[in-house]
């Protein structure tokens, strides 16, 4: 199809985790010629890579599947291999800006060149928010033992039995310490206040387990450790004094940001937490012919098959609202 000469693409997806590579699957077996524009490897300042969160995540043991498990890196380019051998057009540049006021829908590239698509799947993720230590994030992209997910990595052998540290005091925080206390030896949660942000039944939940405790008024200003972590380096937030705390692991949890900003101005509705706002069970966005799938538009679960499974949503509406446009 074509609009002035120009191409328009039946659909193009927006993302390449889970969501978007599934939801090429399914959009390339329908035989609807997707593109999925995959976004090009940034600091700003953590890591946002091709592949989305899973690209930081060494091991990955709780998708169906895998029983001896496998890296998250390996599994994209296991999705994006069996997404491309069905078809699906593969773009490395990021997507700048989308004019959703007119058909067909305009998305400004990197390049500055404009693409055009009758249909948009936007699954661009959400991005673990980091403390922004050097060392923070070097452990976490080179599977030293800094997670932003202790559900996806906690179990992991490594942190077993082991001492643990949280950052954070929401909650998140709590709900990630208390899933800790089941395999580590004691979590530390490491709070920059005296007092916890999270509603009191989290609080009660996380510290009436045996191995959990709260550092109070702290913040992590060092990550110790070479190829693994080995320590923190705290300091008090009322004296300033510093101090080092040894753990083998340390996850934060201090939220994580929708990647929406290139669509703060193509009127998509947004929930007040930044997410995509859909509606009911379905991918539907409030424009007509624009999908969301995966964490850009779910808060609550944040896991790779939950994102998955948004995606073949996301592809399988599109190609309904296609077909009723007889395109």
């Amino acid at each position: 199809m074509s609009e002035n000469g120009s191409s328009v693409h039946r659909v193009v997806i927006i993302g390449s985790g889970p969501a978007g590579w599934t939801a090429a699957i399914y959009a390339s077996r329908a035989e609807l010629d997707p593109v999925c524009v995959i976004g090009v490897p940034r600091q700003d300042p953590s890591p946002v890579l091709p592949g989305g969160q899973l690209m930081l995540t060494t091991d990955v043991e709780n998708y169906p599947g895998f029983p001896e498990g496998v890296s998250g890196p390996e599994m994209m380019d296991m999705f994006q291999k069996q997404a491309e051998r069905f078809g699906t057009k593969v773009v490395n540049e990021d997507v700048q800006s989308c004019d959703f006021s007119s058909r067909p829908f305009k998305l400004k590239l990197g390049s500055g060149e404009e693409m055009l698509a009758h249909s948009v799947i936007i699954a661009t993720g959400a991005t673990a928010n980091w403390l922004g230590l050097e060392n923070e994030l070097r452990l976490a992209t080179g599977g030293g033992g800094v997670s932003a997910c202790a559900v996806c990595d906690g179990a992991l052998p490594i942190f077993r039995d082991q001492h643990l540290a949280v950052v954070g005091g929401g909650d998140s925080a709590m709900e990630e310490a208390t899933f800790l206390t089941k395999f580590a030896s004691r979590v530390s949660v490491i709070h920059r206040r005296d007092s916890l942000r999270a509603s009191k039944i989290m609080q009660e939940r996380y510290l009436s387990q045996p191995n959990a405790e709260v550092v109070w008024n702290k913040t992590v200003v060092d990550v110790l450790g070479d190829e693994r972590i080995t320590g923190v380096v705290l300091e008090d937030t009322v004296t300033g004094e510093r101090s080092e705390m040894e753990v083998a692991g340390l996850f934060i949890a201090i939220g994580h940001t929708p990647a929406t900003k290139f669509i703060e101005d193509a009127g998509i509705e947004l929930e007040d937490t930044g997410y995509i706002k859909l509606g009911g069970h379905s991918s539907a966005t409030n424009i007509d012919g624009v999908f969301a799938a995966g964490d850009v538009a779910d808060s609550e679960y944040r896991q790779a098959i939950t994102a998955a499974g948004m995606g073949c949503m996301a592809a399988l509406d599109a190609e309904r609202w296609l077909g009723a446009k007889g395109l």
